[in-house]
């Protein structure tokens, strides 16, 4: 018998996956762009402003945000394609340290990420609803996340066909719905261009570098799935070119979008005026096109969330399907349904933790902090996964080898992590919480390779 984490050494297709490669590039890039463009760029704005009382600073920090991203997905890229299977960055620590790495990875990114991540979006669509139909209490919030959690887990369940197609649906909605704002909004004779200036003077008086590095938090979450396809890459076809293509092309689209709201919103309400801003989408629409315009842009709001909360859904369970592949989880959530050849179990129990999260959190900043951390924290383990690997395997085939080594990913782990340390500074809770899920693997992994 195979050790655990052995079966799956090498980059061809794993063993015992019974995933089909049904998704084109097109599904790859609004897959990125369906898990970018959520809830952040609506709800986060008012809590950077918060941060950041300088236009400047403000559209700086989203700026940064993209080429951090982007330094991630240099990475990301040379690692997915190197390595086409569902898992993602569980497979890259695995291949380049030790199966107990990749499982601690996958445990993290499993639970703290993207369970995480899908009780943040839904918590933030039941929170948009409960300001529309003034719900006073967080009972009805609760209810509505965990019910939007088990609709969204069903269409999943039922086939990545259905899943892929909400996303390119909802993908080309946002795309669309944020370029003709930025094109009418204008035209209407409402706002102040000079509330984009100046966009250098005084900005480094404005605020510390710590407040800019909170910042980043919030900011890093609304760019949370730009690395969407690694997860999926045994469903991709042709994944050693479509896998690196659809982090790039669905980035670049997600940061040009973010740059362009982030100046209607301050083009109508100032940085003071916008911190605390609940939902900086819906003020910005209503003063440029009226109450009329307000409702309606906060119902596309909430359709951009369900967008995420579904490609977060679909992509998140593949982690914890990968680990159970390599005997690394229990065996049931290796299943596949006979008929949707979906992760059906990883769907299941993604869910339960997502609602678990839900009922534990209660609340949307709560909720994103405790996730960015987790992502914080993967994203450096990437990155020393690529070093490794380098060192480790030179001569292994690498479709793409990621621009800038070594210089580039090692300054974005150097941003990364110290984002990280003012972060768990500052938010002790929601740092130690990821910390404790990290802690908590080591046991469960004991236990699972005494039991193989």
């Amino acid at each position: 018998m195979s050790a655990p984490g052995a079966a799956a050494s090498g980059a061809g297709p794993h063993p015992r996956d019974r995933l089909r490669r049904q998704l084109s590039l097109q599904d790859a890039v609004f897959l990125v762009v369906a898990s970018v463009v959520g809830s952040g760029i609506f709800l986060t704005p008012g809590v950077i402003a918060g941060h950041l009382p300088h236009a400047g600073l403000i559209l700086l920090a989203w700026g940064v945000g993209g080429l951090l991203s982007l330094a991630g997905a240099l990475a990301n890229a040379e690692l997915g394609a190197m390595f086409p299977r569902a898992g993602g960055g569980y497979v890259f620590l695995r291949e380049a340290f030790h199966p107990l790495a990749g499982f601690l990875m996958g445990w993290l990114i499993f639970f703290a990420i993207y369970a995480g991540s899908v009780a943040t979006l839904a918590v933030g669509f039941a929170a948009s609803l409960g300001e529309i139909f003034g719900w006073n209490s967080a009972a009805p919030v609760v209810g509505v996340a965990i019910f939007t959690i088990a609709v969204c887990s069903t269409l999943n369940w039922i086939g990545v066909r259905w899943g892929a197609l909400a996303n390119n649906i909802t993908g080309w909605i946002k795309v669309l719905a944020i370029v003709a704002f930025g094109v009418v909004a204008p035209f209407t004779g409402e706002g102040d261009l000079r509330n984009l200036l100046p966009l250098a003077r005084g900005a480094f008086d404005a605020a510390p570098l710590s407040a800019f590095a909170l910042a980043l938090s919030p900011v890093l979450f609304s760019y949370l799935g730009w690395n969407a396809t690694v997860y999926v890459a045994s469903e991709v076809r042709n994944p050693a070119r479509n896998v690196p293509r659809s982090l790039f092309l669905g980035l670049a689209i997600c940061t040009a979008l973010y740059l362009l709201l982030n100046c209607l919103y301050l083009v109508v309400l100032p940085p003071q005026q916008l911190a605390g801003t609940p939902n900086a989408a819906e003020a910005s629409a209503q003063v440029f096109f009226g109450d009329a315009g307000g409702r309606l842009f906060s119902a596309f709001v909430l359709v951009s969330i369900l967008g995420t909360l579904n490609a977060t859904i679909l992509a998140g369970p593949r982690i914890v399907y990968a680990m159970a592949l390599d005997k690394l989880w229990f065996p049931g959530v290796a299943r596949v349904h006979p008929n949707y050849a979906t992760p059906s179990s990883a769907i299941l129990l993604q869910a339960l933790i997502a609602v678990a999260l839900v009922a534990f959190f209660q609340t949307f900043q709560s909720n994103l902090d405790f996730t960015t951390f987790g992502v914080l924290l993967a994203s450096a383990a990437d990155v020393a996964a690529l070093y490794a690997l380098r060192r480790r395997q030179p001569q292994r085939l690498r479709p793409y080898r990621a621009w800038g080594y070594p210089v580039v990913p090692a300054l974005y782990a150097i941003v990364i992590l110290s984002i990280a340390a003012t972060l768990a500074w500052s938010r002790n809770q929601e740092a130690l919480v990821s910390l404790t899920f990290i802690a908590a693997g080591v046991p469960v992994y004991w236990l699972l390779t005494r039991r193989a």
